[in-house]
């Protein structure tokens, strides 16, 4: 197929489905050589750190060439860079590669034909600085901790520290001896308080930024039961998160519900 018509039928599947990327990637087999192009870009560029794959730039840049002029609106379009950077996104994830959480993916075009041995697609990655943000006013307050649901040590606590740890009882011991203490204890015998593990979560600040993290400490099954065996989630706009173990935790935001088990704090700013 000539390169002119594969970029014509391109541009007419993007402008006909712009809100369908199934319908996209069954009737336009095109798409799936440009994501393989990049994946493999991708990959060439990659390291092992620890054993483990690491693509370390935030930025991936897709260079198109044979694009008619009149047709570059649709490739450049916001709909079709979302779509590769959630597809290059799941299919490092399905390789186990590591990868920024910042990663952005954008679609460059050109009218000029490529050359005899020249590629119509070319990809480049870079290292994209990461934009300084500074606090608002509502983000410099300390966080507070309120308790909704459940029986606690204290009904309300200010986060002053830069971990506040969570769970049923004050002190955690194991065999080897004292494992952590609690700031946050559900000790009361109840069936709300029971369901909270002994080292339920823990919240981090970051004074850098006067962010939030909060992190599941609990051990439990992965697999098909795992939203289930959580027990950490975080109700936010009336829609529910699971909290996963991770090393990088979820930022709180005022007005979170975190549902520990069945016990609820309500997170918020406040002096």
């Amino acid at each position: 197929m000539p390169i002119s018509d594969v970029f014509e039928k391109l541009g007419k599947a993007i402008f006909e489905s712009p809100f369908s990327a199934t319908r996209l990637t069954a009737e336009v087999p095109e798409l799936a050589e440009i994501r393989l192009a990049a994946l493999d870009a991708i990959k060439s560029k990659s390291h092992r750190v620890s054993g483990k794959l690491v693509f370390p730039f935030n930025q991936v840049t897709i260079y198109l060439s044979g694009v008619p002029e009149e047709q570059e609106p649709a490739f450049q379009s916001e709909f079709l860079s979302r779509y590769f950077n959630e597809e290059l996104r799941a299919g490092l994830a399905r390789s186990n590669y590591r990868f920024p959480d910042d990663l952005r993916v954008d679609i460059q075009t050109s009218s000029e034909l490529p050359g005899p041995k020249q590629e119509w697609i070319r990809v480049e990655t870079a290292a994209r600085p990461k934009p300084v943000i500074e606090p608002d006013s509502e983000s410099r307050l300390p966080g507070v901790l309120i308790l909704v649901q459940g029986t606690a040590n204290v009904a309300e606590m200010k986060l002053d520290k830069v971990r506040t740890n969570i769970g049923r009882t004050a002190e955690v011991f194991k065999s080897a001896g004292p494992s952590r203490r609690n700031d946050l204890a559900f000790a009361e015998d109840t069936e709300i308080n029971r369901s909270v593990s002994r080292e339920h979560a823990h919240i981090m600040f970051d004074k850098a930024t006067g962010q939030y993290r909060l992190f599941n400490d609990r051990w439990y099954k992965t697999g098909p039961d795992a939203e289930a065996n959580c027990a950490l989630w975080i109700v936010r706009d009336g829609f529910g998160q699971p909290i996963h173990r991770n090393s990088r935790g979820v930022a709180l935001m005022p007005g979170d519900e975190i549902h520990f088990g069945q016990a609820v704090m309500l997170f918020v700013r406040k002096v």
